[in-house]
């Protein structure tokens, strides 16, 4: 049996080995993306189930205050995650895999951006919103692992973590919406 010590050395190198297989490129084709809704007034939305609604929730904590505050031109970004009522009535009344798309039917818009947060790329309430907003004209992005899955052909920019391990999925989605909205909160501020 592997020590706990061991463990979790390995889990850190893994994470380490994933983070250095990130494109900056790609991550900043996805800072651009959003600052670009934000400078035109576009409404920014995340969606994710389990953990990566977790993540979908934090990013939007992230732009709407720490990205926000003290700014004259500030994120309209929107949690699809995060409004248990609406959502239990939709997976009540309809089905869990609408429980995205019909909210973005009441606010998605040309021009908009939806995040789309898929450890697996296969969640069939993601995709429907993906296909939705795509439709609606709206720029779509996906975080995913496990290959990228379905999402990765849906959304117009997608990461894709390499690894079929969703903790370290999880992980590196975390860090990815931390670098984008650290580079409007760091980066950005002190130009």
């Amino acid at each position: 049996m592997e020590s706990i010590e061991t463990f979790a050395a390995r889990y850190i190198r893994e994470n380490e080995r994933l983070l250095a297989s990130l494109n900056p490129a790609d991550i900043a084709s996805v800072i651009t993306l959003i600052r670009k809704a934000r400078d035109s007034g576009r409404r920014i939305f995340a969606i994710g189930n389990g953990g990566s609604a977790s993540t979908a929730s934090h990013f939007v904590n992230d732009l709407g205050k720490g990205a926000s505050l003290g700014r004259e031109t500030r994120f309209k970004v929107i949690p699809l995650t995060d409004n248990v009522e609406w959502m239990t009535a939709l997976s009540n009344d309809l089905s869990y895999e609408d429980v995205f798309v019909e909210q973005l039917k009441n606010f998605a818009e040309r021009g908009d951006v939806l995040l789309a947060i898929s450890g697996s790329g296969n969640s069939e309430n993601v995709l429907r919103a993906v296909r939705f907003a795509n439709g609606r004209g709206c720029y779509t992005v996906g975080f995913a692992g496990f290959g990228g899955g379905k999402l990765k052909d849906l959304v117009r920019r997608c990461i894709v973590v390499d690894s079929d391990h969703m903790g370290r999925v999880e992980d590196i989605h975390l860090v990815l919406q931390h670098i984008v909205c650290y580079y409007f909160m760091d980066a950005e501020r002190s130009r």
